[in-house]
């Protein structure tokens, strides 16, 4: 069976996959609404299937013993939610100021953040080898400077505005700090023994709520279009089907950052980028009319980005470095009055719940009413009169598919999805 670094990296290799296909649906969406409503609506996909996956893998009656056992972590959850929300509007404003090759590589240096707050926090990379600590913050860099090179292989269609550059620049600024310090969250429910897909299930509270307010403060409170334009309709399937794609690639994520720790497993999810541009390119047909240097640009990136995570793939924890994160989770139980053994289990991968992992009525009730949320917004839909490539489109649902079964067999084997 895998290692638990062969499982983290698998994880966020995966999450790659999946955060980059995220963005296809939205790009059949061409509705006017402001960015706060079109981030709204795809929270309210993320909300349905941050239910609808957890329920499938585990059943909501451990779901709700973990929290139970875990209620310190509630309130962080939350916060990560916040945090989140916040974030990605930013990147709707950046992309709109600056246009998406600046604003991507921008905020994909919440990396660097997250290596950052793993090593002052959770004792990450302390007592690592030279080699490795080379590995990690030189494979991050790359990936953040392929991510550059990518960005900047579509420029030539981005629209930015010179007048609204500055802003544009803060806000994606912002992002990747608000995404960098999300990961602080994320990495102390792990420690502590809580299952991911028993912290997603809280952190969509913080998401929804935070889009709710903000509809409300910010774009015409209960007068905004989302609310009222019978023209949104027919766009929220592909909005919640964006949520529901970026919910996949964020669990693997979760995992990733749970089994790796945040230096390594955030970079890796960070070739989400490459992925991303697949999809622009070989379905949308974004680089259709690109010349000779925006192309080498594509490879030259592509290449970069594949190093830099091979780098962070080999930078495999020593024994020293695994002794001082055993002394963060020594803190977390003196801080919590946690079981120090079960930590250690959990941390390795073992299954350490105590409830049956045994289906409620209500269980069956949830996942019929997302699949009954799908269907009805699937017969509203209007399919875009947007040119795609369906070869391209079928290439690349079988690669999804593969990415998501295949992690999903390695954590089912070897963890129970703990």
């Amino acid at each position: 069976m895998p290692s638990v670094h062969a499982i983290g990296v698998i994880c966020g290799l995966a999450a790659g996959v999946w955060l980059g296909a995220a963005e296809a649906p939205t790009k059949l969406v061409n509705s006017g609404l402001s960015a706060y409503a079109i981030s709204l609506c795809m929270v309210a996909g993320v909300f349905v299937a941050r239910w609808t996956v957890p329920t499938l893998l585990k059943g909501t009656r451990q779901v709700f013993a973990d929290l139970a056992e875990h209620k310190h972590l509630i309130p962080i959850a939350i916060l990560a939610g916040m945090l989140w929300a916040v974030a990605n509007t930013l990147t709707v404003f950046a992309i709109r100021d600056v246009g998406l090759a600046i604003a991507f590589p921008l905020w994909n240096t919440n990396s660097l953040v997250g290596i950052l707050w793993g090593r002052l926090l959770f004792g990450e990379l302390k007592g690592a080898s030279r080699q490795n600590i080379a590995k990690v913050v030189l494979g991050a860099l790359a990936i953040v400077g392929a991510a550059v090179m990518l960005g900047f292989s579509t420029i030539h269609a981005s629209g930015s505005h010179a007048d609204r550059a500055v802003g544009g620049i803060l806000a994606a600024i912002g992002a990747s700090l608000l995404w960098g310090t999300m990961y602080i969250p994320y990495r102390k429910a792990y420690i502590s023994g809580l299952s991911p897909l028993s912290f997603v299930t809280v952190f969509t509270f913080g998401e929804l709520g935070t889009m709710a307010a903000l509809v409300l403060a910010l774009d015409g409170g209960t007068k905004a279009a989302v609310f009222h334009s019978g023209e949104v309709r027919p766009l929220l399937f592909w909005l919640f089907l964006g949520g529901f794609v970026w919910v996949i690639g964020d669990i693997f994520q979760q995992y990733a950052t749970k089994y790796l720790g945040i230096g390594r497993g955030i970079p890796l999810s960070n070739t989400n980028q490459m992925w991303g541009l697949a999809w622009g390119a070989l379905v949308f047909g974004e680089l259709a009319h690109a010349d000779a240097g925006h192309r080498l640009l594509v490879v030259i990136g592509s290449i970069v980005m594949i190093l830099g995570a091979l780098a962070v793939t080999t930078a495999v924890a020593t024994e020293r470095e695994h002794a001082s994160m055993r002394d963060a989770l020594a803190r977390e139980c003196a801080r919590y009055d946690l079981e120090y053994d079960r930590l250690v289990k959990s941390s390795v991968g073992l299954d350490v719940s105590k409830k049956e992992n045994s289906r409620a009525w209500w269980d069956y009730a949830i996942l019929a009413c997302s699949l009954g949320v799908f269907v009805w917004l699937g017969i509203l839909a209007r399919v875009p009169s947007l040119p795609m490539n369906p070869a391209w489109v079928a290439v690349l649902t079988v690669l999804l598919v593969a990415a998501a079964g295949g992690c999903a067999w390695v954590l089912w084997r070897t963890t129970r999805f703990s």
